[in-house]
């Protein structure tokens, strides 16, 4: 039996395992870049096939997924679906999250001729009322169908778009994300970015997406009532909103049946600013989120039912 060295420290990766994480980070790199390119190169069908394929064999592969997917499928709608209908439910999306991903590598090349003429918009006086008031916009989604396609459209209709990324572990793999963006126009906020710079962002008059269906412990959140369940969520766009006067505008993409997009843009939540602050940020993101929640249930395939939702319970409960 070999023990430890003198000395060694048990938490610092050895070389060997330094080695074998350079070589399946530069393994997965490289699949990216071959898959980038093939993708480009195919037809569009072909492309929807594939990323269909794949999302099909996503669904299969990672029972994890598989199974909290139906899971909170169940505690959501209870009696009202059948095992057949949440299983069809949580296939569907992986399925379309496939095909989105598929048109995402595209976007670089083909967006301009082959895929913002597919896209449909409903809503869009909502969204202008409130950029042209030049107080800043947060338009306000989740992971619903294509969220990645709103932000590049909305930008390709004129309007200063900023998202907010968050770094990927590999920087290769992260610069290969931020020029996509940049390419179609979008600005990209870090998330290790001060607040200051969204700040001034919103100040100028830009929009920018965020996604407030994440249960995250590094961002500040609040239990927010979503399906009729205490729901950590994030209210640092609510914060800014009420501290700078920038709009809430809710809205999401969603894919058709026949592989193309609409964008259904809500209208602003408004709340009276006399409210006092804890209660205004409450109450905005608990009406931004009621009104993703209307999108979700009458497009159930479009959401990722798989994302530990719940997982943050409020103190004093089971």
């Amino acid at each position: 039996m070999t023990g430890l060295r003198v000395g060694q420290d048990i938490n610092k990766p050895s070389l060997s395992m330094k080695f074998r994480k350079r070589i399946k980070r530069n393994a997965v790199y490289g699949f990216t870049r071959f898959m980038l390119w093939f993708l480009n190169a195919v037809p569009r069908s072909v492309a929807m096939l594939i990323g269909g394929m794949v999302g099909l064999a996503a669904w299969q592969i990672l029972p994890k997924e598989r199974h909290r997917s139906i899971r909170h499928l169940s505690l959501v709608f209870e009696d009202e679906l059948s095992a057949v209908q949440r299983h069809g439910i949580g296939r569907g999306f992986f399925i379309n999250a496939g095909k989105n991903l598929a048109d995402l590598v595209r976007f670089k090349k083909h967006y301009a001729s082959q895929i913002r003429p597919l896209v449909e918009v409903e809503g869009i006086g909502y969204f202008d009322e409130a950029y042209r008031r030049g107080r800043g916009v947060f338009g306000v989604t989740g992971h619903i169908g294509n969220f990645e396609l709103l932000a590049v459209h909305v930008a390709s209709m004129g309007y200063d778009i900023a998202v907010i990324g968050r770094e990927m572990y590999d920087e290769r793999l992260n610069q290969l994300l931020i020029d996509n963006r940049q390419s179609l126009g979008l600005t990209n906020i870090a998330t290790t970015d001060s607040p200051r710079v969204m700040l001034r962002w919103l100040r100028r008059g830009g929009a920018v997406g965020v996604l407030i269906d994440n249960d995250s412990v590094r961002v500040r959140s609040m239990h927010i009532p979503a399906f009729g369940r205490l729901s950590n969520t994030p209210v640092g766009q609510s914060v800014m909103a009420f501290k700078s006067g920038a709009a809430l505008v809710p809205m999401a993409c969603l894919r058709t049946d026949d592989n193309r997009y609409k964008i259904v843009i809500r209208p602003e939540i408004k709340l009276d600013s006399s409210l006092p602050e804890r209660d205004w940020i409450y109450r905005a993101t608990l009406m931004c989120t009621k009104e993703l929640e209307r999108i979700i249930v009458r497009n159930p395939d479009q959401w990722a039912w798989h994302h530990n939702r719940w997982r943050t319970r409020p103190e004093n409960t089971a």
